[in-house]
């Protein structure tokens, strides 16, 4: 991707007032978490250094998810700053086209989208999941793993495995692994579901098989009681969220909850949602500058943060709205995704032909 000498000015401009726009959300956000995280200070041993460890290491995911809304912003910022300066009308006059500026703009987004896309993607899922961990932890005081295979936790001689986490309370495809003093298995139980009542679990629908030196016994029951250390705070704090995972292990668990005939809808939700965050990056910067071309020279940069403010904003509550509409009346993903995307360019394509 190679940048001419205006094309390399525009995309200093642009990346410079992106950068520091992307920054300013960030600590916004970041502000806003560590505030809800304060809230959790003094049950178990959560203290507020542990709160701050817990909201910095959230904030990378951030990058990714106001990135579109910082590129409108910064690109309505850096391109005013030039317009304001008569320097886009100096370079229109020399032959830089509105085609070749918004190929400068574009080639400047894809290269931020990709940086964005990486520490997002590399960084941001483990240091999330690191963080949940952690705050379990100190909160409940109880060592907790989670996989793509489900929860996994100990109590005493017991390994437990539970596969759907539901809301803390009430989960399912519950496995429960009972070892004896020589370590070797001696009861292995499941439960399609269980809810937890006060002071222990009640099992649903249990088949369990005792295992012996020369026999293994099994037998089915309906409902069992089952007392546990394991704290519903405990499951709902290390729940696995669909935001908190790269892409490949979002497709890796729709195809794990598929071939076990679990609804993937939220996971669905959250893959195509990360699929169409690039492509409205680019439909925000498409959209900047018909907007900075097609006002007039001394509108002011208060106004133009506005505007981009409003329509960022905008984006992001309605992209949000349609995915909750997908889970709750389970409309295909991919459409509730796109729309707003592909609403964004068909504007900024009627913008853009209304300025000369």
């Amino acid at each position: 991707m190679i940048f001419g000498q205006l094309e390399r000015y525009i995309a200093r401009n642009v990346t410079r007032s992106t950068v520091l726009t992307l920054l300013v959300l960030v600590i916004l956000l970041l502000f806003f978490t560590l505030v809800d995280e304060l809230d959790q200070v003094a049950r178990g041993s959560y203290e507020v250094q542990d709160a701050m460890l817990v909201a910095t290491l959230t904030s990378p995911r951030y990058l990714f998810e106001v990135f579109p809304i910082a590129a409108l912003l910064g690109s309505l910022l850096g391109l005013g700053g030039l317009a304001s300066r008569s320097e886009l009308v100096a370079m229109r006059a020399a032959g830089f086209s509105r085609r070749k500026l918004l190929f400068a703009l574009l080639k400047v987004g894809v290269l931020m989208m990709l940086v964005v896309v990486l520490f997002s993607e590399l960084l941001a899922p483990p240091a999330e999941r690191y963080a949940q961990q952690w705050r379990a932890q100190r909160i409940t005081g109880q060592p907790a793993l989670v996989t793509p295979y489900g929860f996994w936790a100990r109590d005493g001689k017991a390994f437990i495995n539970i596969r759907d986490l539901g809301d803390g309370r009430r989960v399912k495809d519950v496995h429960i692994y009972e070892f004896d003093a020589g370590r070797r298995l001696r009861l292995a139980t499941y439960a399609a579901r269980a809810e937890h009542s006060s002071d222990h679990w009640s099992l649903k629908d249990v088949s369990q098989s005792e295992i012996a030196l020369d026999r293994v016994e099994a037998r089915s029951l309906d409902s069992a009681r089952w007392v546990s250390v394991l704290d519903p705070t405990l499951l709902d704090a290390v729940a696995v969220r669909p935001t908190m995972l790269p892409i490949w292990e979002l497709a890796g668990y729709i195809g794990f909850m598929r071939e076990n005939a679990q609804s993937a809808l939220d996971y669905e939700v959250a893959f195509w949602l990360k699929v169409v965050n690039p492509i409205a990056t680019l439909a925000m910067l498409f959209l900047a500058l018909p907007l900075v071309l097609g006002s007039p020279r001394n509108t002011s940069m208060g106004k133009r943060i506005f505007i981009g403010a409003v329509v960022g904003a905008g984006f992001f509550l309605l992209t949000r709205a349609l995915s909750y509409v997908s889970v709750v009346y389970e409309v295909n993903p991919a459409v509730t995704a796109f729309a707003p995307a592909v609403v964004l360019v068909f504007v900024s394509l009627a913008l853009l032909r209304r300025v000369r």
